[in-house]
């Protein structure tokens, strides 16, 4: 008998161990199998899967219309995996034509469920690179690796995050419009959605503005509307330029979008001197969302500007105190540009946080608007960019808003030591949806200035009080309360009617003597919207008057009167006029036009060197220098008649910025009945045309 030492045995072991992981390592792979290749020897799979794949590609793939037309030769390249339960995965696909990488998933959605990649015994993926030729001929596929790495699961996921990065990326659209973000203010842009809104049966809440995306997404689908106007780019520039946002992040709890901002507008207006207007805008918008609920924007803009000859009077008549020369309306305080121009700088932004559903608040500078009209009597956005803190409240068939304002009174009558003064609004809207066609709001809002060190007062902190009680409380000098009242009817889908009804001060003694008190101070608006005009998809009909009687918006203390930067916070006429506005608006694919004509007839103040007497259109003069207690008519005054024709025609170059190239004539006829050194008789035929990044609402109809 054979005897063994144990370093013999020892020996023997090892050896056997060796020859037998020398074999293994030889057969630890096995590639995907399809049905057709279950019985062929492992050795042979490769080049089966490989057959199999590339017959099947062949048999379906339908080369695109594109591809005949142009006469293209060339290749593609499909990048993929075979996952651990065998399934068929795109990764990216490489081609010069959008509609050949639509065939290449297409046709590989269609394989079916194969046996995985096995390593060692168990199920694996394995990625691999593919090469087709167009037209489709002699093609290669390739194993991307030459076999499954040995690799732990956490490593496996490792590996692929940085293509699911680049899957989010893809997606970060959806984020946006589920988000607390405001969608920029545009009359135009909001008329693409408008309808939706105000559908019979809808319970949304469509007065207090801007709206947020995740709330518009319940009636209006961005993502679908935005694939209709996309473009087939495939360059970096052409789908930044006409289909992307510029810069996208995003991750597993954050995402962020920036933006270049541009308006670059050329012009001439025929009756001036100057040889051309001009604006000249360039900014950049941040936004972002971190974790759940919590979004942000921030917009900066640098601009220089000179435009018609009316509006730069008016911008230069309502300077500031300190030596600036002009407040362009809407945007801030300018100081002075080479000889005859503006520059003004504007910084927008805030935070928006919904800790639920029900609730959203924002702290910001920006502006805010209630009303479903063209105009608001309650707070529009004509005037300049303001702090403010908002809460929106929405329950059962109740939206609730209120909002803290601070604003600057930035005349010299109010200015010490070179400081403005500092004076707080504070407003409450609830709208309420009656019915499935009528909505009824409630609105009040209180102004006080910093008297005796009172700053922002603690008792308008409160959302649920009424204002006038609190003003009796505090004293009636010491704010000025306003109170209004809104409907809308939804007649059908198509038409809606709207009105607000404004009342800053009320005598009912007075009304019954009918002496025209200068106490009845109020105002109204009436309006009707038309969608899908004349039957005419998105084209937009709307019809709005509204009235205004002397010193509303005015008070009898120098700054509790309802402005900032010396423009009105409601009507951009102020008070003591009426109006009747036509628009009609239209969008076809990217193409879009608005028409809009406005007559109307105000009763300006007369010269002051001559008479310096308010009779109630300027909002900023003390109501107590009245021209009585009563015989106080409508129109009182300098009575003005006014025509401003606008016509406005356009192309959106980005949907997702709405980048729009535009032209645009203006008409403006201004009649006064006596000359003063701002108001005499002028025409003014203001032409224009340019590219524009529109996200804010311009009103140039003074």
């Amino acid at each position: 008998m054979l005897r063994l030492t144990p370093l013999l045995v020892l020996i023997a072991i090892l050896l056997n161990q060796l020859g037998y992981s020398q074999n293994t390592t030889e057969t630890f792979e096995k590639y995907p199998v399809f049905p057709e290749c279950e019985n062929i020897e492992i050795a042979s799979l490769q080049n089966c899967f490989n057959t199999t794949l590339h017959a099947f590609i062949a048999a379906n793939f339908k080369e695109p219309a594109i591809v005949h037309d142009e006469n293209y030769n060339g290749e593609f390249i499909v990048l993929f995996e075979v996952t651990k339960q065998g399934e068929f995965k795109v990764l990216y696909v490489d081609a010069v034509y959008e509609e050949i990488k639509t065939e290449a998933k297409r046709v590989f959605g269609l394989l079916p469920t194969i046996k995985p990649p096995m390593y060692s015994g168990k199920p694996t993926y394995m990625q691999f690179t593919m090469k087709l030729s167009i037209p489709l001929g002699t093609n290669s596929i390739q194993n991307l690796q030459t076999s499954p790495e040995k690799e732990t699961e956490l490593e496996s996921l490792a590996k692929k995050e940085f293509d699911e990065v680049n899957e989010k990326l893809r997606s970060y659209n959806d984020d946006l419009f589920k988000s607390n973000v405001n969608i920029p203010f545009s009359h135009d842009a909001y008329s693409y959605f408008d309808r939706q809104m105000n559908l019979v049966g809808t319970n949304s809440h469509t007065a207090s503005k801007p709206y947020l995306y995740n709330t518009v997404s319940n009636y209006y689908d961005f993502s679908a509307n935005q694939e209709k106007l996309k473009k087939e780019k495939t360059s970096w520039l052409g789908r930044k330029l006409w289909n992307e946002h510029m810069v996208t992040v995003k991750g597993e709890n954050y995402w962020f979008t920036l933006n270049p901002i541009v308006d670059l507008q050329i012009g001439k207006n025929t009756n001036s001197e100057v040889d051309y207007t001009y604006n000249n805008t360039r900014g950049v918008q941040v936004q972002g969302g971190l974790g759940k609920g919590f979004n942000f924007s921030a917009t900066v803009f640098e601009s220089q500007g000179r435009f018609a000859d009316y509006f730069n009077r008016y911008a230069e008549s309502i300077k500031p105190s300190g030596g600036n020369p002009a407040i362009i309306p809407g945007r801030g305080i300018a100081k002075e540009f080479k000889t005859d121009a503006y520059d003004y700088p504007v910084a927008e932004g805030y935070i928006s946080y919904a800790p639920s559903k029900m609730f959203n608040v924002q702290l910001g500078h920006g502006k805010n608007f209630i009303g479903d009209g063209y105009r608001s009597l309650f707070v529009s956005d004509v005037t300049s960019p303001y702090p403010f803190l908002k809460l929106n409240t929405s329950f059962w068939k109740i939206k609730y808003t209120n909002t803290w304002m601070w604003l600057r009174d930035v005349r010299p009558e109010v200015t010490e030591d070179g400081a403005f003064l500092t004076k707080y609004i504070a407003n409450h809207y609830l709208s309420w949806n009656v019915s499935k066609k009528l909505n009824i709001g409630l609105f009040e809002s209180v102004i006080w200035k910093n008297d005796n060190n009172r700053g922002f007062d603690i008792n308008y902190v409160n959302p649920i009080i009424f204002y006038r009680a609190i003003e009796f409380s505090t004293g009636s000098r010491a704010g000025n309360a306003i109170v209004g009242l809104s409907s809308k009817y939804k007649w059908n889908d198509n038409i809606n009617l709207y009105g607000q009804f404004i009342l800053d001060e009320f005598s009912l003694n007075d009304i019954k003597e009918g002496n025209k008190s200068w106490k009845n101070k109020y105002g109204f608006q009436i309006g009707a919207k038309y969608y899908n005009a004349f039957k005419v998809d998105n084209l937009l009909v709307q019809l709005e008057y509204n009235q205004v009687r002397p010193y509303t918006y005015s008070h009898n203390e120098v700054a509790t009167n309802y402005g900032h930067n010396n423009q009105s916070m409601a009507h951009l006429w102020g008070a003591n006029f009426r109006e009747v506005i036509g628009i009609a608006r239209y969008h076809y694919n990217r193409w879009f036009g608005s028409a809009k004509i406005i007559y109307g007839q105000r009763g300006l103040d007369f010269d002051s060197s001559v008479d310096n007497t308010s009779y109630g259109s300027n909002i900023f003069l003390d109501n107590d220098n009245r021209n009585g207690d009563t015989g106080v008519a409508l129109l009182q005054g300098n009575k003005t008649n006014i025509l401003i024709g606008d016509l406005n025609v356009g192309y959106i170059v980005n949907p997702r910025t709405n980048l729009k190239i535009f032209a645009n004539v203006t008409y403006r006829n201004f009649n006064p009945t006596a000359t003063t050194s701002v108001d005499f008789k002028e025409t003014t035929t203001w032409f224009n045309f340019g590219i524009r990044t529109d996200i804010f609402n311009w009103y140039f109809d003074f």
